[in-house]
């Protein structure tokens, strides 16, 4: 069933709440994506079957949520997963994030600090791609206020960068700078991910100042990860990141 919590300023985002014991895994899906994803719903079924709180939501502009995608930023889905976790969870969290989510992740977990922490797990995580994943002519686009169309390999219609998105993520680069996180972190990467460079868990794996710090490559996962045996591989990291909490 689907909740909403109601923000300050009239956004109203929906979510899914499972509760068992902690810590609590929270879901940050990919851009444009939503708790109705193949992986959400997975980790989401998983955590009740075995009696674990789970927390999936959407991003206001998407899924359920309310709101207009043009407006939505980094910055401001961040602080909704923010809000939810403060509204709706005690105690640690397990941080789980899909492409855009993986960057989210990161965000989120440098405002929540170590004590909320029970670990990361990143699957084709993409942090700074307002950086690496567009051309010069695109950024220039985008920096006169342009909105950058691209093929959707996964729907009939573009995917849409919206100028707004992209400035806010220009100041939140994370990738040039040691990230300073201390718990645990699982990553699972395809290298043959058309989206996200498997090179770029590399550079994450080097920049996290935490030692605990696993990649797992795949040679033939794509960027969805979403195969039967991806979904398998997901779930044994959540489990692994919460049996040692």
């Amino acid at each position: 069933m689907t909740d909403f919590l109601d923000l300050p300023d009239g956004r109203r985002i929906a979510y899914r709440l499972t509760r068992g014991t902690g810590p609590a895994i929270v879901f940050l899906p990919g851009y444009m994506s939503d708790m109705a994803g193949s992986k959400a719903s997975a980790l989401f079924e998983w955590a009740r079957e075995q009696g674990r709180t789970c927390l999936l939501f959407d991003y206001s502009g998407c899924g359920e949520s309310g709101g207009d995608l043009a407006e939505g930023t980094l910055s401001r889905w961040r602080d909704e997963a923010l809000a939810l976790i403060e509204a709706k969870l005690d105690g640690p969290v397990l941080l789980v994030g899909s492409s855009m989510g993986g960057w989210l992740m990161l965000l989120v977990a440098l405002k929540l600090g170590k004590d909320r922490l029970a670990g990361l797990v990143g699957i084709a995580a993409a942090p700074d791609f307002s950086d690496w994943g567009y051309d010069d002519a695109q950024k220039a686009q985008l920096r006169h206020g342009e909105t950058v169309l691209e093929d959707n390999p996964y729907g009939p219609d573009p995917t849409p960068t919206y100028p707004g998105f992209w400035s806010d993520a220009q100041l939140h680069l994370l990738l040039d700078a040691p990230i300073p996180l201390d718990c645990p972190v699982t990553l699972l990467q395809g290298q043959a991910d058309a989206d996200v460079p498997w090179q770029t868990s590399l550079r994450l794996v080097e920049r996290l100042t935490t030692p605990d710090v696993l990649l797992l490559l795949s040679k033939s996962g794509d960027h969805r990860l979403s195969s039967g045996q991806d979904i398998a591989r997901l779930l044994a990291a959540v489990e692994g990141h919460l049996t040692r909490a």
